[in-house]
């Protein structure tokens, strides 16, 4: 393969990471506007996006009051200690958008930032696989065995659904 041609296709990947983590990101957690709670924050289907049955599917699993505060535990420790990465992916954002405006592209520089991103977005992806190995760890067998039920008929219903596309 050429350089140039290499060149294009590492861009274009890197870009359609960037832009694939920006849309979960923007749709999996609700502003503090929009639930008109204090500062709570809630995980809305992160995992179905990464082959997971998702946060929102350990509600069906009848969670002991000690566990849901367990896994509540776990949710805020972890917007606590990764809050440093996700400014650091925010700020990379906006470095993009800037990279971009008044209407001259500078490919080296979005090159860069598309670049730092990506290493950005694989250390949040570890950290996300890292919660919910962190919460699996507080159901019990009989939990684990319908979140993989769910799982399953997750994966069912969208592949009756890419049927009929």
């Amino acid at each position: 393969m050429n350089k140039p041609r290499f060149k294009t296709l590492a861009i274009a990947t890197l870009s359609a990471i960037a832009l694939a983590a920006s849309i979960a990101v923007a749709q999996s957690v609700s502003t503090d506007k929009d639930k008109g709670q204090g500062t709570h924050r809630e995980w809305r289907g992160r995992g179905k996006q990464h082959g997971w049955a998702g946060m929102g599917s350990f509600r069906q699993l009848n969670l002991t009051d000690d566990q849901k505060a367990k896994m509540k535990q776990i949710r805020e420790s972890f917007a606590q200690s990764n809050k440093p990465l996700r400014e650091q992916l925010r700020a990379k954002r906006q470095e993009l958008r800037q990279a971009s405006e008044g209407g001259t592209f500078n490919e080296a520089l979005a090159t860069q930032k598309l670049t730092d991103m990506a290493s950005l977005e694989a250390k949040a992806m570890g950290e996300r696989f890292k919660l919910h190995q962190e919460m699996l760890s507080v159901l019990t067998p009989e939990q684990k065995a319908q979140l993989e039920q769910q799982k399953a008929q997750f994966k069912a219903r969208r592949g009756e659904m890419r049927k009929t596309e």
